[in-house]
């Protein structure tokens, strides 16, 4: 098999030197995290599973790169009907945890469908829109929500994966209006949200397991029960309080490794970090996810078809409100919702959803070249 020496000229390796350098960043957060050995246990080997998947989402990503995109497109709506299977099948095969039914459990390991619909769906909305012809309508508006956002989104909340769905619903929304949605059906949307918000609110709250409403309860007023439903927002503003301009250095922060910070090693993961590093090093760290959003967004503008710059764009998007959503709660101005840090927090399937996505990125700004010969 002969390699087109163009696609070696051309890969984006900026990206893909961005993601390792923050997946390398989060396993030795990881280890900080979790280098004290659980009472009456053996010491965790969370980093250590964290830089297996390393490896194995690297493979997936060079094997994402070596084939033209465009066969995403075309498989498109297969993928849309596996990820679909996949969800329907964690409500009857699921394993329960942390009062959700999100995993599948394969036996040598686990993993979270959501994870992998998340792009999946990207995949075929991107599809979906490019073939449209004009602005989108309030017709075709509402028929793009029923065919491929709301049977998902309900099996979503079903779980209950709250975050992911509520991400599906955001990237919606920016998908048709970056593909241009027509002023009319803008305004009727804009009008219809407005008055339903009395009654989708009933409904929303009505429809919230007891942990979800208490983490609204938690983040409307935290100090009103610091050492119950608020403990995970108070302990997580004591962490990264603590770390003020240059940290406390690494292996130095207490937080996360005295237990003191819930989940640390995955949805609190910055807590740690900024411990750490303070607020010196979570600057350098929100400067290397502005940069990949940055570079996704330019690799949207310079796609070689409308799919390709709707599908970087999406990708681009969902790196974005995972990224502000997990800081924002950490931080305490966003309700805590189980949003992974992206490439930085522990998870197999969330790490090779990640470097699939950053994949297609390259992917798509490797073979822009097309269009100058």
């Amino acid at each position: 098999m002969k390699i087109d020496r163009r696609l070696i000229k051309n890969f984006d390796f900026v990206t893909f030197l961005l993601i390792i350098g923050m997946a390398v960043i989060g396993i030795m957060t990881i280890y900080s995290a979790t280098r004290h050995p659980i009472p009456g246990g053996d010491m965790p080997t969370y980093y250590m599973r964290q830089l297996y998947w390393l490896f194995v989402s690297i493979l997936f990503l060079v094997a994402i790169v070596s084939f033209d995109y465009i066969w995403l497109k075309r498989l498109a709506y297969v993928l849309y009907g596996a990820g679909i299977f996949l969800l329907l099948l964690v409500l009857f095969l699921g394993k329960a945890g942390m009062g959700a039914q999100r995993w599948l459990n394969l036996g040598i390991f686990s993993f979270q469908p959501s994870e992998v619909f998340r792009l999946l769906y990207l995949i075929t909305i991107s599809r979906y829109l490019s073939e449209l012809q004009g602005e989108v309508t309030l017709v075709s508006l509402l028929r793009t929500f029923m065919m491929l956002t709301f049977v998902p989104v309900a099996l979503l909340i079903e779980q209950p994966d709250l975050g992911t769905a509520i991400m599906l619903m955001l990237v919606f929304f920016s998908m048709v209006s970056i593909k241009g949605l027509h002023r009319r059906a803008l305004v009727l949307v804009v009008l219809i949200g407005l008055v339903s918000i009395p009654f989708l609110g009933h409904i929303f709250w009505a429809g919230l397991k007891d942990y979800q409403k208490n983490r609204l309860v938690a983040f409307i007023e935290p100090e009103s029960d610091p050492s119950g439903i608020g403990y995970h927002i108070s302990q997580s503003k004591i962490a990264i309080g603590s770390g003020c301009f240059a940290g406390k250095g690494y292996l130095k922060g207490t937080q996360g490794p005295f237990r003191f910070l819930p989940e640390k090693h995955t949805d609190f993961i910055f807590s740690v970090f900024a411990e750490e590093w303070g607020f010196a090093g979570s600057f350098v760290l929100l400067f290397l996810y502005l940069s990949l959003i940055l570079r996704g967004l330019d690799t949207a503008r310079k796609a070689k078809d409308e799919f390709g710059s709707l599908l970087a764009f999406g990708i681009s998007f969902m790196f974005t409100i995972y990224f502000f959503v997990n800081v924002g709660m950490t931080l305490g101005i966003m309700p805590v919702v189980g949003v992974p840090l992206p490439f930085m927090s522990y998870g197999g399937t969330s790490l090779l959803a990640n470097f699939v996505a950053a994949g297609i990125l390259i992917n798509i700004r490797t073979r822009r070249f097309e269009l100058f010969y």
